[in-house]
């Protein structure tokens, strides 16, 4: 007896049922994979929010508390770099360029980042995507400056747009009202920190800063934004430098001369090797994703299970009449264990297909807002092994009901007290 055309059967008399069921464990498989595909992705994006910077330099501290300063704009510098010293690391042989970075006013709840042109030039994030600028340009006059896809579109910052930068970023930070900032360039979204960044040029960090000492405003010593264009602004330090080598080669051993370096306790990271370390503190939150979806699907499998053992009454003539008709023990237990491998292997084969879906439908979102490629379509060898891992639980699921009607007899089948 072909069990195939008979377990097909069966799911069609009871299709109302099997479609609830397969669209079940089709959600379910398609959040599970849709977590493994967002998982992965982020990993691969973390890792990449600074690509093509083979080492990043700061003062001497903690390598991920340099990382989260220098790329992400989290926390302090708990000292800064000496403008020599900066001069004196990009005149070594092995650097093909660097960009300074000086950190510690805001905007609105927003990093003000000094830096160079350089920077939207040398930046790198993901595959190597070079910075885009969604409208104007980088920079060019002491007073201009250059905003992030973020700050643009919560605070409705269009080019020629005025902003007041503060000192420090706390909500009581003072205002650098005298010297207000024009908006010459907004960047396209990169899915990045330089999303909620405002940009402007060291020479203007020191212009903000011509009557502070020591973090405090000074009136008596008031420079206005005019009389500060006549100061020498070259910047006194900066917070950390991005680094990119002719050769990456190299990286070792100028880092290890920057480890060493006697003129003032220096750091160089390497950007990839710090976001792995970064990952392994801040990841964890993907075990709890992994575990949810995880939880969903074996809820899907127990409403398989659910579905099967509910209708075993209803069944018991169907398998009576199987026995009699000289059907073995053995085919009736095979029968509810195609039935779960049918209805678990449909839901899962749905599932693949609804995941395809939506990344063909997210996929521009996910990468403009979050940085995030998933415009991969085809199915890993890791999630063909959670498919697998699927399919033999929803086996053991179906082993259930398929073993309660292995053992019911068939007189009882044929028994009318059901």
């Amino acid at each position: 007896m072909t069990l195939l055309p008979l377990a097909l059967k069966s799911l069609r008399n009871r299709r109302f049922a099997a479609l609830l069921t397969i669209a079940t464990i089709a959600c379910s498989v398609a959040l599970l994979l849709g977590v493994e595909r967002v998982r992965d992705e982020a990993r691969r994006s973390f890792a990449s929010t600074v690509s093509g910077t083979d080492l990043i330099v700061g003062a001497r501290t903690g390598p991920v508390n340099l990382l989260l300063y220098a790329v992400f704009h989290l926390g302090e510098a708990n000292a800064a770099v000496s403008w020599a010293s900066y001069q004196e690391l990009t005149s070594q042989p092995e650097v093909a360029w660097s960009v300074p970075l000086s950190l510690g006013d805001s905007h609105r709840g927003f990093r003000v980042v000094g830096t160079t042109a350089d920077f939207f030039t040398h930046y790198r994030y993901g595959a190597q995507h070079p910075l885009e600028f969604a409208a104007g340009d980088a920079f060019a006059d002491l007073y201009d400056a250059v905003i992030g896809a973020d700050v643009a579109d919560k605070l409705g910052y269009t080019p020629g747009a005025s902003i007041v930068l503060a000192h420090g970023i706390g909500s009581l930070a003072e205002q650098h009202a005298d010297k207000p900032f024009r908006v010459v360039g907004v960047l396209a979204r990169s899915g990045t920190p330089v999303d909620a960044s405002v940009f402007i040029g060291l020479p203007a960090v020191e212009a903000l800063h011509a009557d502070w000492q020591s973090g405090t405003h000074l009136p008596q010593l008031a420079v206005s934004a005019d009389a500060a264009r006549q100061l020498d602004l070259t910047p006194k330090s900066v917070s950390a430098i991005l680094v990119g080598l002719k050769s990456r080669a190299a990286a070792f051993a100028l880092k290890r001369r920057i480890d060493d370096y006697r003129a003032e306790p220096l750091l160089a990271i390497m950007p990839g090797v710090t976001l792995q370390e970064l990952w392994q503190l801040v990841g964890g939150a993907e075990n709890a994703l992994r575990a949810t979806s995880a939880l969903v699907v074996v809820a899907g499998l127990l409403g398989m299970l659910t579905a099967l053992v509910t209708t075993l009454n209803e069944r018991r003539r169907e398998m009576a009449v199987l026995r009699a008709l000289g059907a073995p023990a053995r085919t009736v237990f095979g029968l509810m264990l195609l039935e779960a491998l049918l209805l678990t292997a449909g839901g899962a084969a749905l599932g693949v297909l609804l995941l395809g879906l939506a990344l063909v439908a997210g996929s521009d979102f996910a990468a403009a807002h979050y940085g995030l490629n998933l415009t991969r379509t085809d199915v890993s060898a890791h999630e063909l092994a959670l498919l697998a891992a699927v399919l033999v639980g929803g086996l053991a699921a179906g082993a259930i009901p398929a073993a309660l009607a292995y053992r019911r007899a068939l007189a009882d089948g044929l028994s009318l007290r059901w």
